[in-house]
C-alpha cells in the first residue's frame, strides 16, 4: 500500500468505541508510549505545544472514577441529580486499560489566541487516536459528567486558565470494528472560489 493509501485507510477506519464494550485487556507500555508520542507531532503555533495528558491506569482508574462520581454528586443540584449518571461515571473505567485526561495548558504568549491552542490539543488527540487505530486500540473521547468543572482542573493539577477538554478512554474490544459513515459528502461542505 502506498503512503497515501495507508494514511487514508487509517483515517477512514478510526472509530469511537465506548468504554463499556472494552474488554479489560491491558495496552503494553511500549504500544501506549508509541501512540502517545504521536501527540507531540501536532502542529503548534509558536511551538507552544499546549497539549497535556494526565494518565490513569491500573488502580488509579478506579480512584479517578470515584472522584469524578463524587464530584458529580456534590456539585449537581438535587433536582438535576440522576443516580444512573452517578453509576455510569463510577463504572466507566472498569474495562479500560488507560484513561488520558486531555488538558490544554495555556501558554504565556498572549499573541496566540486560545482557539488555536484548543485546536492544537485536539489535533494531538487525533494523532493519538490514529496511532491507536493502527494498533487496534479502541478509543472513546468523553466529555460528560463534571469534565469542565473547575474542581476537575484542580484535581488534575491545572489552573483556571487551562482547559480540561475531556478524557480519552483506551483499551481493546472483542466486538467487530464498526463500519463508518458520513451523512453528507465533502462536496456539500466546501465552497470553491475561482
Amino acid at each position: 500500500m502506498n503512503p497515501f493509501e495507508t494514511i487514508k485507510s487509517n483515517i477512514e477506519n478510526r472509530r469511537t468505541i465506548k468504554p463499556e464494550v472494552m474488554n479489560g485487556k491491558t495496552i503494553s507500555d511500549k504500544d501506549f508510549m508509541e501512540v502517545l508520542e504521536l501527540a507531540n507531532w501536532a502542529p503548534t503555533h509558536g511551538f507552544t505545544e499546549p497539549w497535556r495528558f494526565v494518565v490513569f491506569k491500573e488502580d488509579a482508574l478506579a480512584r479517578f472514577s470515584s472522584y469524578h462520581a463524587l464530584l458529580y454528586k456534590e456539585e449537581t443540584p438535587k433536582d438535576k441529580y440522576q443516580q444512573r449518571i452517578f453509576d455510569k461515571i463510577l463504572s466507566r473505567t472498569e474495562k479500560v486499560s488507560h484513561l488520558l485526561a486531555i488538558v490544554m495548558k495555556k501558554g504565556n504568549n498572549i499573541k496566540i489566541p486560545e482557539i488555536e491552542e484548543l485546536a492544537a490539543t485536539s489535533i494531538a488527540v487525533q494523532n493519538i487516536w490514529l496511532g491507536a487505530t493502527a494498533k487496534q486500540i479502541a478509543c472513546y473521547w468523553g466529555s460528560g459528567g463534571m469534565t469542565y468543572h473547575p474542581k476537575m482542573s484542580e484535581y488534575l493539577g491545572f489552573g483556571e486558565e487551562d482547559r480540561v477538554m475531556g478524557c480519552l478512554y483506551m483499551g481493546y474490544t472483542d466486538q467487530p470494528w464498526p463500519n463508518g459513515k458520513r451523512l453528507t459528502s465533502i462536496e456539500e461542505k466546501i465552497t470553491i472560489k475561482d
